[in-house]
């Protein structure tokens, strides 16, 4: 073994090899030293370069269309008074609609998928605060076997053509983030993130609406298919009254005939009622996640279409832009977009790097030994800054530049149209629940009058007063009638709860809770290392989610 480095001599301790290896780790400390303090003051004028410049735009929220009031404002029924719609279904006073609810949000699997997906974002976060480090630093080693040509170039005779070669070391670079590339990455995965909550509440959003809907038409089928029933018995009453008139001779066959089809023709209408009564089961069945045929026990049997509150709070349109998670959502995604033009321009810049590799290298050629590759002869360490810039890019940097931008004003014109929607659903809402009443009203009338003629009708055909057709014609405008007053009354109820969707309500009731449920984090947790991130107190985000002028702001921390 050689007992000779650079600048120092080995003392030799023969038949102790323990000694021999501290000699030279003692021999190649000083090297390893200076290489170090170069590498770390390297490090720092890094650091202070840095963080100097940003490219790209910082991101404004886009200015959107916004109504000063609501069209329906001066509505007796209707207050701008701002209000929490967190439990908006609560005004219905329905305790099975509540559990429905309440269970949608544990067991509803769509809403389970946006959750993970907030699980997706927070892995990429950490992913992208994770590039602004070293972005190389990894152990490697290498044995190679070599044999060469006797007849390659600059070849001699006595050179040797065959050896082996093994290395072993540590090798490190890191780009610096001197244009601010890493730092709007950050910036773009954070707005991901948060973007992400606010579609999980976009979609919790959607589906207490949709479940309080899907719950009305079931109600609304179940009274409709109790009108068709109960006008099945007055006219088989009608039925057995011509039949026995017919059999007295005090009328003709036309009569039964004609209440005979009245009657098949009401009695046809109820298979088509059970079938959607049926589907609108099957789909709640679904929205709760459980297959169909299970809910009935959650419904206690047929029950009312919910009734109305006689004042509805709606708050100002502009409440809209920071209630409404799809709104936020679309901010958010513009707010990602427009970091991704800075990381777009910073490849028309130069990148700088530090490199630097330290380790052991050896061979048996000559006097050397694979055995030595731990010595201090075998020492290797090479330090020091690199840059690259594609000057001759032929237009794609800037291209991709422009497309970056295209996409960000795609996005804005997304946003403004956004908060146009969102406003438009809150009038179509509105105008749906107050006329809606108003044609709930005059069907009311109508049925009250229907039912009256049905009567007169009845008791003059039995006098001989009066022919059948007024019977007939009565008692179908009663059927029709009815039928119409409930449907209608079951739209108003829809119409309220369109109104409370468009509002942004439903959303705020996953305060405090878990994205995803206790058992999915656990099997997650089994599976991949997830560290602390899928710890209950680490996935919380805050309820509001506003959009400050750097996002990062939002969510910014080391997540791994």
């Amino acid at each position: 073994m050689n007992n000779k480095t650079i600048g120092c001599d080995l003392p030799t301790h023969a038949g102790d090899p323990r000694k021999v290896n501290h000699a030279i780790t003692q021999a190649a400390a000083p090297r390893v030293r200076s290489l170090f303090a170069r590498a770390v003051t390297g490090f720092m004028a890094a650091l202070l370069v840095s963080g100097c410049t940003m490219l790209g735009p910082d991101f404004q929220t886009p200015e959107a269309p916004v109504a000063d009031e609501w069209i329906e404002t001066r509505d007796p029924q209707i207050t701008t008074e701002s209000k929490e719609y967190g439990d908006w279904w609560t005004v219905f006073n329905d305790p099975v609609l509540d559990r429905i609810i309440e269970l949608a949000y544990q067991q509803n699997l769509p809403l389970r998928i946006a959750g993970i997906r907030i699980l997706q974002s927070r892995a990429l976060l950490g992913i992208a605060v994770g590039s602004v480090y070293p972005q190389v630093q990894a152990l490697g080693g290498a044995f190679s076997y070599d044999q060469l040509s006797d007849h390659e170039p600059n070849i001699e005779p006595t050179d040797e053509t065959s050896f082996s070669q093994a290395s072993v070391g540590f090798d490190a670079a890191w780009e610096l983030d001197i244009w601010g590339r890493f730092r709007r990455g950050i910036e773009a995965a954070d707005a991901n993130l948060a973007a992400s909550v606010a579609t999980y509440d976009d979609a919790l959003v959607s589906l207490t609406a949709e479940c309080a809907a899907t719950y009305i038409q079931i109600r609304t089928f179940e009274e409709r298919i109790a009108i068709a029933r109960g006008n099945v018995a007055i006219q088989t009453r009608s039925l057995e009254i011509t039949e026995v008139r017919f059999e007295n001779g005090a009328t003709t066959e036309l009569d039964v005939q004609q209440a005979k089809a009245l009657l098949s023709d009401t009695q046809a209408t109820i298979p088509a009622l059970e079938v959607g009564l049926r589907q609108a089961k099957n789909a709640l069945s679904v929205l709760l996640g459980m297959p169909p045929g299970a809910l009935q026990p959650i419904l206690h049997g047929a029950g009312a279409i919910p009734t109305t509150p006689a004042e509805v709070a709606i708050g100002m349109p502009a409440d809209l832009l920071r209630r409404r998670p799809d709104i936020r959502a679309a901010e958010l995604q513009a707010a990602a977009q427009s970091a991704q033009i800075g990381i777009a321009q910073t490849d028309l810049y130069p990148q700088f790097s530090l490199v630097g590799s330290i380790g052991f290298v050896s061979s048996d050629t000559g006097r050397s030994s694979l055995v030595d590759l731990f010595s201090a002869d075998a020492f290797a360490a090479t330090i020091g800054p690199t840059f690259q810039w594609p000057i001759f890019n032929y237009g794609r940097l800037t291209n991709n530049v422009r497309f970056q931008d295209a996409a960000f004003q795609e996005l804005i014109v997304n946003y403004q149209n956004t908060v146009l929607e969102a406003a438009r659903e809150v009038e179509d809402g509105l105008v749906g629940f107050l006329q809606g009443q108003e044609q709930a009203k005059y069907l009311a009338e109508a049925v009250k009058a229907s039912e009256r003629s049905v009567e007169l009708a009845l008791v003059q055909y039995r006098d001989g007063v009066a022919d059948y057709q007024s019977v007939l014609e009565t008692q179908e405008r009663l059927a029709r009638s009815q039928d119409r007053l409930t449907a209608t009354r079951g739209d108003v109820v829809t119409s309220l709860v369109a109104v409370y969707k468009a509002l942004g309500g439903g959303w705020q009731i996953r305060a405090g809770q878990d994205f995803v449920p206790e058992e999915t984090i656990e099997e997650m947790g089994k599976r991949t290392g997830w560290g602390n991130l899928l710890s209950p107190e680490d996935v919380q985000v805050p309820e509001e989610l506003p959009v400050p002028e750097k996002p990062q702001q939002l969510f910014y921390k080391p997540y791994w």
